[in-house]
């Protein structure tokens, strides 16, 4: 089940194309790292800057890296304008909650995510992460899902995913 935001979010996406699904790339630490560096090279060394999504779970995935900088809701702006010199316009943008830029590391996709770390998704994101990185067949489970998902639309996967993730953070929160 999702909630009505999530609703509102899953309906603008689109519904006519196709989600490929690829087996985990052994590369893609190595590439995180490489986007790590060259982030904190330019913003500075003590930012905090994380691997997460499948990739850094193991698991099959959109053949894609992701990369998040958690900051308060004091640093999001500045660091926001920081980043569009670095990245460019943001591919989505809202405000004061989520950024996500493009890039490319050694030709792989590179998804970069400035996030509120006070904001309930965050916060819910990282609690589901940690409980699959604890319980490897809920972890395997949604590997299969993933797998499951390919060739629907963006719109299907993500909606498919999102009631996973709900459900597994249901049963955090009823712990």
């Amino acid at each position: 089940m999702l909630t009505t935001e999530q609703e509102k979010w899953v309906a603008h996406l689109r519904d006519d194309d196709q989600i490929t699904i690829k087996p985990y790339d052994p590369t893609a630490p190595a590439k995180f790292e490489a986007v790590k560096k060259r982030l904190q090279s330019a913003l500075g060394g003590n930012l905090k800057i994380e691997h997460r999504g499948a990739t850094s779970l193991g698991i099959s995935g959109q053949d894609e890296v992701d990369v998040y900088v958690p900051v308060i809701p004091e640093q999001f702006d500045d660091l926001l304008s920081s980043l569009v010199k670095i990245l460019g316009e943001p591919r989505s943008l809202y405000p004061l909650e989520r950024a996500r830029f493009v890039t490319n590391e050694s030709g792989k996709h590179i998804d970069v995510f400035l996030v509120n770390k006070a904001s309930p998704d965050w916060i819910n994101a990282c609690s589901f992460e940690k409980y699959l990185r604890e319980n490897p067949k809920t972890l395997d489970a949604y590997r299969k899902l993933k797998e499951g998902c390919d060739g629907l639309s963006t719109r299907e996967y993500y909606r498919r995913k999102i009631e996973f993730i709900n459900s597994i953070n249901i049963k955090i929160q009823s712990r």
